[in-house]
């Protein structure tokens, strides 16, 4: 590919994401650390920063810079498009259920000679194994390494022997620790034979000191193997031999069922198409968007709709709203930066896609995915604003944003309340099945005058809050407290969680409540429900 055909901002835009996204770094990140570890100038990183952050995939404050949740989508498109995780997690969860251990699905990274992990259900023991989703593991380290370099041809190889001269202690993969001294090549094409021939391979404690695993291949249609499922264990319960007794035969028995949901037919995606939208921004902004950088990330999330055949140039065109030249020179950046990959007519990205901020955006958890949003909630409404889940009986708070004020509600993260008698807690009861609340006692103790104690008028309540989706609780938890509550969707629609806003309630009526501030709320709430849907297309580990 020529220079001049290559898209430079794209380029550029994809070396700030990566610095942004380098394991073992900063959540926030200063600009001017930026231009030092990616050897842009500094204009260039202000307008990539600006170009990311407008598009949602980053926030900046102008000095800082971390990224959004929204940006997994681009992860989620591979993962989506592989159809891996879709595929193979519900049999992954049943084996982790079966053997008590847990069980990893990893994909051949074949840029660096090495493995990604795509799908992981872990165990939660004081040892378990903590890899993450896109975490990049050496093949020569991993017993789904030697499935896969059991089928590389002499370039691969190569390339292997070439990445391993270069870093032989393993420097440069942040997953694992690095080694004290160069493992024996050698004992690594060994590896791979036997596993090639034997159809199963081990890691006794390649990886890491006391973790151990066994791992068999899954072929698609045509032989070749697309990705490799292991148990992993700890040398507390398992030796590698003890560990293949107690797993490789069911392993092998599921193995032709593993194959035949990778090879169904696929749903069309859920999610639309990333459609190009990058004229307004570039309207708006001027010389500090970047519209090719747009574009080339747009090209990028529209492969996720490949339903196993790739994706032509023409749908990719169709599917971003882009004209056919401008789509195929961000394909051929992209396919040149290692990201995507053609195969005659068609494109199909490749899993390099996960080291865009994937392992680290999938360790957030709830509260941290909505504080900004809860902060952004308080500067335009002025009020104090939470985020709650439902515990038993009771919520739980897990975010909290305090607005300043002489007189303001004093409530800390851990904070338990009664759900009957909270605006979060009864939006919290709503979002379940009648037969899924906690059950209530004949007579609901009284926690102010104003608290509703009857169970049957509570369900009415309860009802509405459900047909209206908000509640609004007026001085039943504290005399003096109004609060107004909406609930939060996880990325399969069920209600999660609920963000509120609380004032005095001498402040106005609860109609005026209601009117000023139910629309900044519902916003919050949604922009948090489109985070959590980023991160589940992403095949997240944890659930929220």
């Amino acid at each position: 590919m020529s220079s001049a055909e290559s898209v430079g901002p794209l380029e550029r835009g994809l070396t700030v994401i990566r610095a942004l996204s380098a394991p073992g770094g900063q959540d926030r990140v200063r600009h001017s650390d930026l231009v030092r570890s990616t050897g842009l100038a500094r204009s260039t990183v202000d307008r990539v920063v600006c170009t990311l952050d407008r598009l949602g995939l980053a926030r900046s404050d102008g000095r800082e810079v971390a990224l959004a949740p929204r940006l997994m989508g681009l992860s989620g498109a591979y993962l989506t498009a592989c159809g891996i995780p879709a595929a193979l997690g519900p049999a992954a969860e049943r084996l982790a259920d079966e053997f008590d251990e847990s069980v990893s699905v990893a994909v051949p990274d074949d840029g660096v000679a090495g493995v990604r992990f795509v799908l992981q259900t872990t165990r939660q023991r004081t040892m378990s194994p903590a890899f993450r989703i896109g975490d990049l593991l050496p093949a020569e380290r991993c017993a789904p390494g030697a499935l896969f370099a059991a089928e590389w041809d002499g370039e691969a190889w190569r390339a292997w022997r070439g990445r391993r001269d270069a870093d032989p202690l393993d420097a440069g993969f942040a997953a694992v620790p690095p080694l004290g001294r160069p493992l024996d090549a050698d004992g690594f094409e060994r590896r791979a034979a036997r596993a090639g021939v034997d159809g199963w391979a081990g890691d006794d404690q390649l990886i890491e000191p006391g973790l151990v695993a066994v791992a068999v291949p899954v072929r698609d249609g045509a032989g070749r193997v697309v990705c490799a499922v292991s148990v992993v264990s700890h040398t507390s319960r398992h030796t590698v031999g003890s560990l293949r007794e107690s797993v490789l035969p069911r392993l092998h028995a599921v193995r032709g069922e593993l194959e035949a949901s990778l090879a169904a037919p696929r749903p069309a995606p859920q999610a639309a198409p990333v459609r190009d939208t990058s004229l307004e921004a570039k309207r708006e902004l001027g010389p500090g968007f970047l519209q090719s950088l747009a574009r080339g990330l747009a090209v990028l999330g529209s492969l996720g709709a490949d339903r196993g055949d790739g994706m032509a140039l023409t749908a990719v065109a169709e599917a971003t709203g882009l004209a056919r030249a401008t789509a195929r020179r961000s394909l051929l950046t992209l396919e040149q930066l290692g990201y995507v990959a053609a195969e005659g007519r068609v494109w199909r990205l490749l899993p390099r896609v996960l080291e865009l901020g994937c392992a680290r955006l999938s360790e957030l958890g709830l509260a941290e995915i909505a504080q900004p949003h809860l902060a952004a909630l308080v500067r335009r409404v002025h009020e104090s604003a939470s985020l709650a889940v439902l515990d038993g009986a009771d919520i739980r708070y897990v975010a909290r944003v305090p607005t300043v004020r002489i007189m303001s509600v004093n409530i800390t993260v851990g904070t338990r309340f009664p759900a009957y008698a909270t605006s979060m807690g009864r939006v919290l009861l709503a979002g379940l099945a009648r037969e899924e609340r906690p059950p209530l006692p004949e007579v609901l103790p009284a926690l102010t005058r104003r608290t509703v104690t009857s169970p049957v008028e509570l369900e009415k309540i309860i009802e509405r809050a459900a047909s209206d989706e908000c509640a609004l609780v007026d001085e039943e938890l504290e005399v003096g407290l109004r609060s107004l509550a909406v609930p939060v969707r996880g990325a399969h629609g069920r209600v999660v969680a609920a963000v509120n806003v609380a004032r005095h309630a001498g402040d106005g009526t609860p109609g005026e409540m209601r009117a000023a501030l139910l629309p900044a709320l519902r916003e919050a709430a949604t922009l948090i429900e489109a985070d959590l849907r980023a991160l589940g297309t992403a095949g997240r580990p944890r659930p929220v």
